[in-house]
Order: C-alpha cells, then structure tokens, then sequence
C-alpha cells in the first residue's frame, strides 16, 4: 500500500484483513504497519492505539453485519424474518469467524452506536410477535444469545457428533420462533 493512501479507513482494511488470514492474535500495531508498508509510528497518524483500530474494526463489522442482515430480512416478516436474520447471522459468522471474533462484544460508545442499526433491524424483525418497550428488548437478547452461541461453536468446531450442523440450527430457529409466539408472563 503506498503511503499517500494510507488512512484511518485503509488501516482498518489492512487491519481486517490481517485478521482474516492469520487470527486475532495476530493482530498488532507492529504487523499492520509492516502490511501497510509503513514504520509503526506512522500508523498513529490515522489511529491512536490498537484499542481504537480495534473499535474502529468492530465499527466496521457491525456495519458489515447490519448490511447483511438488513439485506436478508427486507420485505419479510414474522417467522420469515426471524429465520432470514438468523441465517444471515450465522453465514456472516461462518464466512468471517476471525473477523466476527475481533468485534467487540462490550462495546464502546462509539461501537454501540454503529451496532444501534443492528439493534433496530432486530427490532424491526420482531414486531410483528407484538412485543411492547422492554419485551422487545429482552427478544432481542435472546436472538443475539442464541445466534451467536451457535454460530461462534460452530465456527470453533466445538459440535464434535456426526448429527448434521443444519438440521440442529432449523431446530433452533424452531424453538426461537416458538418461543416469539408465545405470549410472555408480565407481572
């Protein structure tokens, strides 16, 4: 990469893809910089730390992720759109397993604020179950929890049975949907 155009943008590139090929533990200021063909203090120009090139990552990400889902449940609702979110989740996941592990689950404000988009897709998905304010939210939770548990064992090959990996994620879509139907217990 020539120097002239390097930025905070083209350090993210190089950053995610370094992350791609070789692993979040590879992931340092020193190895970006020799990818990008610049001495390490270069890189402060366009990024403080490794912290902010990882939340400026994770931004990046959670764009990815919120486009592809976004993608996937437009013009669907219901069961529909939940299975079309959880399936978009979990090939994002499948396609990039070390990209999807460098974002940051704890998230800074400037992350939470990228994921926001990927909160109101979700949202936007579950409203035809009804769920009302903090409802909602906790469907939401679930969604995630469920989505990424299964998707990051998966991508770590940690389901070690011969029982086929697609008809175990059906069943979970299964038990999600089910469990969106049912009406929930309010005080």
């Amino acid at each position: 990469m020539a120097r002239a155009a390097l930025s905070a943008d083209a350090v993210v590139d190089v950053a995610l893809r370094l992350v791609d090929e070789e692993g979040l533990a590879a992931l340092t200021l020193a190895a970006v910089a020799s990818r990008a063909g610049v001495a390490t203090p270069s890189l402060y120009k366009h990024v403080h730390n490794l912290a902010e090139l990882r939340a400026l990552m994770s931004v990046h990400i959670m764009d990815e992720l919120a486009e592809r889902i976004g993608g996937a449940v437009l013009g669907r609702s219901a069961d529909e759109a939940i299975r079309a979110l959880m399936m978009a989740w979990r090939d994002y996941v499948l396609g990039h397993p070390h990209r999807y592990s460098a974002l940051d689950q704890a998230p800074t404000p400037m992350v939470a604020q990228a994921g926001q988009r990927l909160v109101d897709i979700t949202l936007a998905a579950l409203r035809a179950y009804e769920l009302e304010n903090s409802e909602a939210i906790h469907a939401a939770r679930c969604l995630r929890a469920a989505v990424h548990g299964f998707a990051v064992l998966e991508a770590e090959n940690a389901f070690q049975r011969p029982e086929k990996l697609d008809e175990t994620y059906d069943l979970l879509i299964h038990m999600v949907v089910a469990g969106l139907q049912m009406p929930l217990h309010r005080e």
